[in-house]
């Protein structure tokens, strides 16, 4: 049976992520683990002391757990059903993470909006676990409601009984990987949503000089890439025949694309390619760009 498990601090964007991943956990009849990590907060140290006097650890434990409690009584009055575990450990937050993704389906972590702006402000923690984690990990920025998932009503006001938004799904043909396709179809499927594929292209280095300017090759090579785009999803399209699915190949990079799709989106789902690297892994320069500034919730998938 998968498990979503949420990274819990008690921030607002922690408590919006914690949202999400219940709503989430109940449209997949999945249980639903809260976890707190052992990140010290810093108004709790004893001064010049350089650590945390035995008070403040305590202290800190005890409103730790009663966090826990009050989020896990939330969601189970809000999400009747639900089955709901949690877990507090004295682990620093970055490695608890991790540890308890390889034990999950899903890893879902708040990240700060940026204001008025649309977007991320993806904190060191996030960053370094949305590297490395063997599973998928979604971010959920702080304001993030459920109606925000929906379309709105024919009067315009947000509402949750409407049909979701589409996913949106960006797409590297030179690696397209099942298992970041497979994740953005199973997440439209479950939504009853379409599904949007971006994919961005840029002309051959050998042609970028004097045949760039040639309209009937760029047309040659835009129908070439779409044909490649349509034959990748084929086999997706027929094993999942109830997705409505459209197909955008684009000039230029994926990530500002993505970001604008985002606006009308419910989740946008981009890959990370694992490095055995011992400094650890990265994230590409289209994951980042959805990451930092994607108005939706972002999914990063990791592949070989």
């Amino acid at each position: 049976m998968s498990t979503i498990t949420v990274g819990l601090d008690g921030s607002p964007e922690s408590l919006a992520a914690a949202d999400w991943a219940a709503r989430e956990a109940q449209g997949r009849d999945a249980p639903l683990r809260l976890l707190r990590g052992g990140q010290q907060m810093h108004y709790l140290y004893a001064p010049l002391a350089g650590v945390p006097a035995p008070d403040a650890v305590d202290a800190q434990r005890e409103w730790a757990a009663y966090m826990l409690r009050e989020t896990e009584s939330r969601l189970a009055e809000r999400h009747p059903g639900l089955r709901i575990t949690t877990q507090q450990t004295e682990e620093q937050a970055v490695p608890a993470l991790l540890a308890a993704a390889e034990n999950a389906d899903l890893l879902v972590l708040g990240s700060r909006g940026l204001g008025g702006l649309a977007g991320f402000l993806v904190g060191s923690v996030a960053l370094a676990v949305v590297a490395r984690s063997p599973r998928p990990v979604v971010l959920v920025r702080a304001g993030e409601s459920a109606a925000d998932e929906h379309r709105p009503d024919a009067t315009g006001t947000p509402s949750t009984a409407t049909p979701y938004r589409e996913v949106v799904l960006g797409l590297d043909l030179e690696n397209p990987a099942d298992a970041v396709i497979g994740f953005a179809f199973e997440s439209a499927q479950h939504r009853a949503a379409d599904l949007r594929v971006v994919h961005g292209w840029s002309l051959p280095a050998a042609y970028t000089y004097g045949a760039a300017m040639d309209a009937g090759l760029n047309d040659e090579l835009t129908e070439q890439v779409r044909h490649r785009l349509t034959d990748v999803l084929r086999p997706w399209k027929d094993k999942y025949p109830g997705i409505e699915v459209r197909e955008q190949a684009v000039v230029g990079g994926a990530g500002r694309h993505l970001v604008h799709a985002s606006r009308d989106a419910s989740l946008v789902v981009v890959g990370r390619k694992n490095r055995r690297s011992p400094v650890g892994g990265h994230i590409g320069p289209v994951t980042h760009a959805a990451l930092q500034h994607a108005s939706a919730p972002v999914a990063v998938v990791p592949h070989d």
